[in-house]
């Protein structure tokens, strides 16, 4: 996908669009998101998560719901400062330290030792592709299913609308 396909699909900066579209292009490429709406969904919900591409780490308070990822064990936060260290990174915010070993395995990269490198610009579309494949999501992208999806990355709705509208920008660019 060229810059200014991805520009016109996301709606960035063409100064961001120039950052992205190679590293996203190579990620989407190499983790199966192949066909147009399945790029449109990524595209829509990887913007969304980023705040417009603007943002490849979590945005630290700390808040009350960041305070609770101290302890998680659910998310693999067993040591102190486990919370802070393992923040949401990269265009989909890999939170915690089981999903940053999960993803260090997946691409073969120590992001539990050295976790800033998944901000940048090819860890941060590559890990977001790794997630998007390894959660199942082109199936639901394919339903053309912007909740599900959603409810996939999110555990919830927040930000339904935004996404929503993410979607049919790039929808109508690339489908």
């Amino acid at each position: 996908m060229n810059q200014l396909t991805f520009y016109n699909a996301t709606g960035c900066s063409i100064a961001l669009a120039d950052k992205w579209a190679d590293p996203v292009s190579a990620a989407i490429q190499l983790w199966g998101i192949d066909t147009p709406l399945r790029q449109a969904h990524f595209l829509a919900q990887v913007g969304h998560e980023s705040g417009g591409f603007v943002y490849v780490r979590e945005i630290w308070g700390p808040t009350p719901a960041q305070t609770r990822y101290e302890g998680r064990a659910d998310i693999g936060n067993t040591q102190p400062g486990d919370g802070k260290v393992f923040m949401g990174r990269g265009l989909i915010q890999v939170t915690g330290r089981a999903n940053y070993a999960a993803v260090s395995k997946a691409l073969n990269v120590d992001f539990v030792s050295a976790p800033a490198l998944l901000e940048t610009p090819t860890n941060a579309a590559l890990s977001a592709a790794w997630y998007w494949q390894s959660h199942g999501l082109n199936a639901l992208a394919d339903a053309d299913d912007v909740i599900a999806v959603t409810k996939r990355i999110n555990g919830g709705t927040n930000g339904l609308e935004d996404r929503q509208v993410r979607t049919a920008r790039a929808k109508q660019v690339l489908c």
